[in-house]
């Protein structure tokens, strides 16, 4: 028996990196795995349910209020249940503030803040009839700490940090935990498109020396949505290998 055998987990971003990570850790334990991208992404469904459970593909623009209700409702018909939903969904648009636009703001708050907004709004209900579940939000180490050049990035995933723990005080009384994750340096395709200069500046600040694995971030999202953390709400877990003590 896995540690999600027979639950029902709502992934958003899915379709790759640290996302899919999470689906196919998830699934390796269990869980039937629902998740969104812009697009439905076959190859990604397959390969999850290719681990024995029940797997759904959802074309999804996340911040749209509307089309988030509909697509939750949809959910719930096909698998019955949704016990955890990890807020995922995240894009970049980077610039200092002085040359910033209002469409990279507006872009990134709305993906990556809002959309988490719009799933909660959505499934909070679908939990508390079920009398539990867990909701985990995909925040940052610059949600944290800030980082220059990332205004629009950082104000929305201190947003995220902030939104869990307002949901952990809100949704306790009805048994539904909600808690942060908040990545470091991850080796994924964005990252490795990076400078080797800025590279190497990032792996002198690590104290292990090396960037994460998106698997390193799944491990502890199974944690935060399995029983093993039943006493565990309102906290920020950050994956970053010692660099933000």
């Amino acid at each position: 028996m896995g540690l999600l055998q027979g639950k029902t987990a709502l992934i958003t971003g899915a379709a790759r990196g640290i996302g899919k990570a999470i689906a196919l850790k998830f699934a390796a334990e269990g869980a039937n795995i629902a998740f969104t991208d812009l697009a439905v992404n076959e190859e990604t469904q397959a390969e999850i349910a290719a681990l024995g459970v029940k797997c759904k593909s959802y074309a999804s623009n996340a911040a749209d209020f509307v089309e988030t209700e509909a697509l939750v409702k949809q959910v719930k018909e096909d698998f019955g249940t949704i016990d955890v939903l990890v807020n995922n969904a995240g894009i970049t648009k980077d610039g200092l503030m002085l040359r910033m636009t209002e469409q990279q703001w507006d872009a990134v708050i709305g993906v990556n803040l809002k959309s988490a907004f719009n799933f909660i709004h959505a499934c909070v209900p679908v939990m508390m009839r079920q009398r539990g579940g867990s909701i985990i939000n995909m925040a940052s180490v610059v949600g944290v700490h800030g980082n220059a050049g990332q205004a629009n990035y950082a104000a929305s995933k201190a947003g995220m940090i902030a939104l869990a723990k307002s949901i952990a005080q809100e949704m306790g009384p009805k048994g539904i935990r909600a808690n942060a994750i908040a990545p470091g340096f991850i080796e994924t395709a964005m990252t490795a498109a990076l400078p080797d200069a800025v590279r190497e500046d990032w792996m002198k600040k690590i104290p292990l020396r090396r960037g994460g694995k998106p698997e390193d971030v799944a491990d502890v999202a199974l944690f935060l949505a399995s029983d093993l953390s039943s006493y565990v709400s309102g906290q920020v877990i950050q994956i970053d290998g010692g660099m933000n003590m």
